[in-house]
């Protein structure tokens, strides 16, 4: 018997999202996607699922995201069939478990409650009434809940146990690669290429205005010896003005966005190092994720660049792989990239490429139990 999910989203167009509906169909699961966009065009089909389309919110639009959701609650009777034609409902983050609460209780048969949090909000973290109304708002919305999925162990430990008011078991699924081809293994790699220059990629979300400074003054100091690749879906309203900067500075390429994961082996064919350091929230959720480019890097043979006291640094120190560093300062990294030999950059490829390929990817297997799990929930 097929479990039928209804996956609640706050932004139909993160490929993160595409991910886990793939991972959840193939599973074994039909899926009914709904959710906001942080983009003006409406999905219809969003991985071959039927898709209800919520409106348009924005990244940093607290306020007008907190009236969106409200406004969903009010109006809920009129998406009353997605909620009572599905068992199971998997809200990712707050805002969408708020609108998961509130349709689950309009219908006769509660559905299995499952609550995704794989960011913590700056507001959750505060000391200050919001912050402490925000976790009770957050444990009262999960007391009927039968599960909390997050993807890293800092997340865990930092705020689940220490600070919230989520009282669930756990489900640990990082943030692998999948659906994951052989056919699309890279088997050209820079490693290959003689440097210099070296080849920094920064993929994904874009949206550190710390990390674009420090790659910057970098390229500057290095004179050629280094490069950075941009890739992604910068969110512009952290940055002054980001296509000027990566333009202005020569060695310092924005090429846009692409398709995950079809153009992942492409595109990290074309470096030598992945940018695994977010500081968007610095000693809170960016310090405590493990960020997709980390694993799709990995997989690829990119030699991960983490500092050391956050939880990819710990990551890639436990596995003995990449290069961790004290703090991201273009001077500490100027100085490596100019010892740097090629002799040297081999090794630490060679200890990336023997850590087995399934630490960086989902398989069938993991998604079939993934579903088999969720449908043994109370």
């Amino acid at each position: 018997m097929t479990a039928k999910i209804l996956y609640l989203v706050h932004d139909l167009y993160d490929p993160a999202v595409n991910k886990r509906i793939l991972m959840l169909k193939s599973g074994g699961a039909e899926v009914t996607v709904a959710g906001f966009r942080r983009m003006a065009q409406e999905i219809n089909n969003l991985a071959g699922c039927n898709t209800v389309n919520f409106g348009q919110t924005y990244n940093t639009g607290f306020t007008q995201r907190f009236l969106s959701v409200i406004r969903e609650i009010i109006l809920i009777k009129k998406y009353k069939k997605i909620f009572s034609d599905n068992e199971i409902i998997i809200a990712r983050n707050l805002e969408m478990l708020a609108i998961a609460v509130r349709g689950r209780n309009m219908c006769k048969k509660k559905q299995v409650l499952v609550y995704e949090s794989l960011d913590i909000h700056r507001l959750l973290l505060k000391k200050n009434i919001i912050g402490k109304l925000l976790r009770k708002l957050e444990g009262w919305l999960t007391k009927d809940a039968s599960l909390l999925i997050t993807s890293s162990p800092a997340f865990i430990s930092e705020y689940f146990e220490a600070l919230s008011q989520v009282k669930l078991p756990i489900k640990l699924i990082e943030n692998k690669v999948f659906p994951y081809d052989e056919k699309n293994k890279a088997v050209i790699h820079p490693a290959n290429i003689p440097p210099p220059p070296w080849k920094i990629g920064w993929f994904g979300a874009i949206r550190c205005r710390k990390s674009l400074d420090v790659l910057s003054d970098l390229v500057r100091l290095s004179q050629g010896n280094v490069e950075v690749i941009i890739r992604g879906r910068p969110s512009l309203d952290q940055f002054d003005d980001f296509y000027k900067t990566t333009s202005s500075v020569a060695g310092v390429k924005f090429l846009g966005e692409y398709k995950n994961p079809d153009d992942l082996a492409e595109i990290y064919s074309e470096v030598h190092f992945t940018w695994a350091i977010d500081m968007f929230e610095e000693n809170l959720n960016s310090s405590w994720l493990l960020p997709n480019r980390l694993y799709e890097g990995c997989l690829h043979g990119s030699v991960p660049i983490a500092i050391e006291h956050v939880e990819t640094g710990r990551f890639i120190n436990m596995l003995g792989i990449g290069v961790c560093i004290k703090e991201a300062r273009s001077e500490n990294l100027f100085i490596f990239f100019n010892t740097l030999t090629a002799e040297r950059y081999c090794d630490m490829r060679k200890n990336l490429v023997e850590v087995s390929g399934h630490r960086w990817i989902h398989d069938l297997r993991s998604c079939e139990d993934l579903v088999t799990y969720l449908r043994t929930l109370k």
